[in-house]
């Protein structure tokens, strides 16, 4: 067995070699190995199988044309992707997302992290990611349901309620599954577990819209307790104001805490004195009912707008970034720490760059990796998918006491893994041997497959 830095080098160059034009995979697949390398070679059990190798090449890529109609009665073109990494424990899970940057490595990177996020939950759910570089920003609802179900009608032969579960991601909300999950079941002809994310009238779960960010705070509330602290009084900063920011913010208020940022691709707002009900229900009109900036919400309430910038800046004591890949640089993480940031908790997926996270873990800031932050979502998804094969509903509060204890059990499990000789938990180590342990031994029990 070679060393681990050796192992490490040669595994990241042949990475390149084997992909190279995809940088977000890239990071993904290296932020993990440099855990994983190490772990294998203290493991015998783990070592000459090749499995860093197979989780990191995706048991297969689906790539397909959407052709539709608009409005006008123009015929448009758009490339469709359904990336399956890994069913190892379940059945392929993740969600599509509909937005102009999608592409094959953003996909691939998203497939790989979800396969570790999906064992993190506990529950038998594979890692698999979707989408297509569709915009549904200004297009019609008749567009949209269209494009949704010419999307599917490619798709369709490839899912399944036992096969590959899609739900929602970026740009695809209830509006869009509910097209979706429709044109699967006119083809076929069967009304199945097949989506996650439906209306709660045909299917859907309770509790899912909120469960990425009440999930990603749930794990904050851990890691504080973990280190005899209360999230109540605490300043926290949160980008992004779609369904995993707000909630996010929702349920930190909720708890005690004082929010006083969120963001758009426009800006960030900035109120000093935080978020309440009342304004938390200002900005899901703005951002879910009109669709508009956020910047209009300092037309309702005493608030500052910053045109163009992140709200890293802003000193407070928790950081919890919601919106988008690599959206924390490691300016923005010094700045963090010098303003007295302690905790950064990943509502987003890979919002922080790797340069960024080894700052923050230097700087013992305790930092909790998407993978284990923001599996609140798949892991309620899992729930509706659970309430689907027994033709049941849960409550609400059923519902979100499963996600509260999922997202303890995660917490268990990255400390577990992630502590280290002072007492410092590398929550990011933890999250990625806890994820991979999981699938790495169901991968040594089905043999070579």
């Amino acid at each position: 067995m070679k060393d681990s830095a050796t192992g490490i080098t040669e595994f990241i160059a042949n990475l390149e070699k084997q992909n190279p034009h995809e940088p977000e995979f890239r990071q993904a697949v290296t932020e993990v190995i440099h855990d994983l390398i190490p772990f294998i070679a203290a493991n015998p059990r783990y070592q000459n199988k090749m499995l860093l190798e197979r989780l990191s090449e995706p048991d297969r890529i689906i790539t397909f044309r959407i052709s539709w109609m608009d409005d006008a009665g123009n015929i448009r073109i758009n490339r469709g992707y359904r990336v399956q990494n890994c069913n190892a424990i379940g059945p392929y899970k993740g969600g599509i997302r509909f937005h102009p940057s999608v592409n094959l490595s953003i996909l691939k990177f998203l497939a790989f992290e979800q396969t570790l996020k999906n064992s993190l939950t506990g529950l038998p759910m594979g890692g698999a990611k979707g989408g297509a570089d569709f915009d549904p920003k200004g297009k019609s609802d008749a567009e949209v349901m269209r494009f949704c179900q010419s999307m599917i009608l490619e798709l369709w032969r490839y899912i399944g309620p036992d096969t590959d579960v899609p739900a929602g991601d970026i740009g695809v909300g209830g509006r869009e599954v509910g097209y979706m999950f429709g044109q699967y079941k006119r083809l076929s002809n069967s009304f199945t577990g097949t989506f996650t994310g439906k209306g709660v009238d045909f299917g859907g779960s309770l509790g899912r819209t909120e469960a990425t960010g009440y999930g990603a705070v749930y794990i904050l509330s851990e890691v504080l307790i973990q280190n005899k602290e209360d999230i109540a009084g605490k300043r926290v900063l949160i980008s992004g104001s779609g369904n995993v920011a707000v909630y996010a913010a929702e349920k930190a208020v909720q708890m005690g805490a004082i929010v006083t940022t969120l963001s758009d691709s426009g800006g960030f707002i900035y109120d000093k004195n935080g978020f309440n009900a009342e304004k938390l229900a200002c900005i899901k009109q703005l951002k879910f009912t009109e669709r508009s900036r956020i910047e209009k919400y300092c037309d309702h309430f005493d608030a500052e707008f910053h045109a163009g910038k992140k709200p890293w800046s802003i000193p407070a004591e928790i950081a919890l970034p919601c919106a988008t890949q690599n959206e924390i640089q490691v300016v923005d993480a010094r700045t963090l720490v010098d303003n007295g940031c302690k905790y950064l908790v990943e509502g987003a997926n890979m919002p922080t760059a790797i340069d960024a996270i080894s700052l923050l873990l230097a700087s013992r800031v305790h930092f909790v990796p998407g993978k284990a932050a923001n599996a609140g979502g798949v892991a309620v998804s899992g729930l509706e998918m659970t309430q689907n094969s027994l033709r049941l509903v849960w409550s609400a509060r059923e519902v979100d006491i499963k996600l509260h204890d999922i997202m303890r059990g995660i917490h268990q499990k990255c400390a577990r893994h992630g502590s280290e000789a002072d007492g410092f938990i590398n929550y990011s180590k933890g999250a990625n041997i806890a994820g991979f342990i999981k699938v790495a031994d169901a991968m040594l029990a089905l043999g070579v497959v």
